[in-house]
């Protein structure tokens, strides 16, 4: 099975109402989710900046990213990978699969990614960007479970 077959599979549980259990790979949302561990995908609901949520960018490109911006009229949807120095996509908000609400590690402990320290300890990081690439640099030295 190939990862797009998974994801739109994904996407139609949680469309039909299913909360999904995915696993993640990759290093684009350190240190708020971590290749190797899992999310749980809900149906998007209504979105707004801070959300992480799961988007085909492209035909076929799918991301697992944050919402940094949002046109008022709910056109375009801006999003940064958490652990991106630079570089946005944009989608429509019809290109929106799932929102990310837990982050699951290894031992199944699920942490919130909405509670209210989650979201500042989020605004922060993204105020951290011009310094961003030193704590990115000291966390994957630190942190061997990155996919």
């Amino acid at each position: 099975m190939t990862d797009e077959t998974i994801i739109k599979e994904a996407a139609k549980l949680v469309a039909d109402g299913v909360n999904v259990t995915f696993p993640v790979k990759g290093r684009s949302m350190i240190p708020f989710i971590i290749g190797g561990q899992s999310v749980i995908l809900q149906q998007p609901g209504s979105l707004k900046r801070g959300d992480i949520i799961l988007a085909e960018v492209s035909p076929s490109r799918f991301v697992l990213h944050r919402i940094i911006g949002m046109e008022p009229d709910g056109g375009k949807i801006t999003l940064m990978g958490d652990g991106n120095l630079r570089g946005t996509e944009t989608c429509r908000p019809s290109d929106v699969l799932a929102r990310a609400t837990y982050v699951v590690d290894g031992e199944g402990n699920k942490r919130p990614l909405e509670s209210p320290g989650q979201k500042f300890l989020a605004r922060l990081w993204y105020l951290l960007r011009p310094i961003r690439r030193y704590i990115l640099a000291i966390l994957r030295r630190t942190v061997k479970k990155f996919a």
